[in-house]
């Protein structure tokens, strides 16, 4: 009795199993052999990560970020520190700086595969790795994790270290961008690790990974803002799943394989009293899965739990952050299969009388073509927070000359270090680009290689 299907389906003897196939991985490395080891990705650029001859499966990305805003003069001047951010806390006089709070929105991934011309990943970089709002916050899946410094942690803009490891087969090609749709320079350190085959995935049986953001804010809810959640007012009759919130939908044959799912709840009563629709292939009504409600779709009970289990939880609670929630669904398990097309939805309240800012990143295999994936503009991107905000400076009066020498100062500073900044930027930004043309050729030459060793 052959072992090859026990072994090929068991994750934890999949190592077991001998295969043809070569391990390799594209990084942000410093060729130089320096300690330059991150990207540098300038305000309207866009950075290719990697570009890799198939066929092939890329298995693990590592992502660490950053996106420095800069509001005063350092003492250390970037170009003598070694590092590609200060991290010193500002109360120490040493610098005055910050991440972005809003830059896991304004940056966004995209992906392409074979002969794809438009992106079959399309997501904000947070997003794409589970981190909504552009809020940093733990927490450990399957298939994602996010690993956060408590002094980062429920902070928006927060220092994270993402993890995906789910499989992303491809027969010609794979290309991975980030583009930075900010105002500031982006920091990205990286790790795209793959599989080289010898010979292509049988082209009838292979799906393509794919994952696509939405957002509505507000949700289209019909109640005014005063009905209460599980009000007698909400009992209405729900029979079609008109004006749901879409979560997913595209033609073809695949499998979804779950989400991420932010809100932001204004009513401060329960924002999950919807029901999951699905609906597959020819479904009209009922659709093929409906369940009994948001928490319920998320596979928790009595609201959501404090939790983060392998295949679904919790992200961001809103006992923690109020009115904040995030929660994730993987249907690896239990994959939702469909031969021509699927639309995969969620009610925001019961009937949908909710008026929330709801976003969701969803994950699925299919064929190729996959759909023309768009996203929304930076500005319809952005998290809603609340704002902090500082009084306006007094009108400069009966000031010491030692003062107004020294708010000069801080001027003449300030200017010098941002030009030495600026300068040391372009500088990484210019070697980014190049390292970036030489990961191609490296993977070029990884694969002659392997290909080579075959005909020993």
């Amino acid at each position: 009795m052959s072992t090859t299907a026990f072994l090929d389906g068991d994750l934890m003897s999949a190592a077991a199993q001998r295969k043809v196939a070569r391990s390799a991985r594209i990084s942000s490395w410093d060729q130089s052999g320096l300690n330059e080891d991150a990207f540098i990705v300038q305000p309207g650029e866009t950075a290719t990560l990697c570009d890799i001859e198939g066929p092939g499966k890329i298995t693990h990305l590592w992502f660490v970020q950053a996106c420095r805003r800069i509001l005063g003069p350092g003492l250390i001047p970037y170009s003598k520190s070694g590092v590609a951010m200060m991290e010193i806390h500002n109360a120490l006089g040493l610098n005055f700086e910050d991440n972005d709070p809003d830059y896991y929105r304004k940056v966004i991934i995209k992906m392409y595969w074979d002969d794809s011309e438009t992106p079959n990943v399309l997501a904000p970089i947070g997003d794409f790795f589970c981190l909504g709002h552009s809020m940093a916050a733990n927490f450990q899946s399957m298939p994602f994790t996010v690993s956060v410094k408590p002094s980062e942690e429920k902070k928006f803009g927060g220092n994270a270290a993402f993890n995906c490891y789910v499989p992303m087969p491809f027969n010609k090609r794979a290309r991975i961008e980030i583009e930075n749709q900010g105002e500031n320079a982006y920091i990205q350190y990286f790790y795209i690790d793959y599989e080289l085959r010898p010979a292509p995935f049988d082209p009838s049986e292979i799906l393509y990974f794919h994952a696509h953001w939405r957002r509505e804010n507000p949700t289209k809810g019909w109640a005014p803002d005063d009905v209460q959640t599980n009000s007698l007012e909400t009992q209405v009759p729900a029979l079609d799943g008109k004006g749901n919130y879409t979560i997913l939908e595209t033609e073809g044959a695949g499998a979804y394989i779950g989400c991420n799912h932010s809100v932001l709840h204004f009513q401060n009563t329960w924002w999950g009293e919807g029901d999951d629709m699905i609906f597959i292939d020819d479904d009209k009504w009922p659709p093929s899965m409906h369940g009994t409600g948001g928490e319920d779709y998320f596979s928790q009970g009595w609201g959501m739990q404090k939790n983060a289990y392998p295949f679904a939880g919790t992200i961001i609670h809103e006992d923690d952050v109020p009115g904040y929630q995030v929660s994730y669904r993987w249907h690896l398990p239990d994959p939702v299969r469909f031969n021509s097309k699927i639309k995969v939805t969620l009610e925001h309240g019961h009937a949908n009388h909710l008026r929330d800012d709801w976003s969701s990143t969803a994950y699925w295999y299919q064929t190729l073509p996959g759909p023309k994936l768009d996203i929304l503009p930076v500005d319809e991107r952005l998290p809603t927070k609340p704002e902090i905000k500082q009084p306006e400076s007094p009108a400069p009066q009966n000031l010491t000359q030692l003062q107004i020498a020294n708010i000069k100062q801080r001027d003449e500073r300030m200017k010098a270090f941002v030009e030495d900044r600026n300068k040391w930027l372009e500088r990484r930004a210019i070697a980014s680009r190049e390292r970036a043309r030489n990961n191609i050729e490296i993977a070029k030459d990884i694969k002659r290689r392997f290909m080579e060793s075959l005909k020993e």
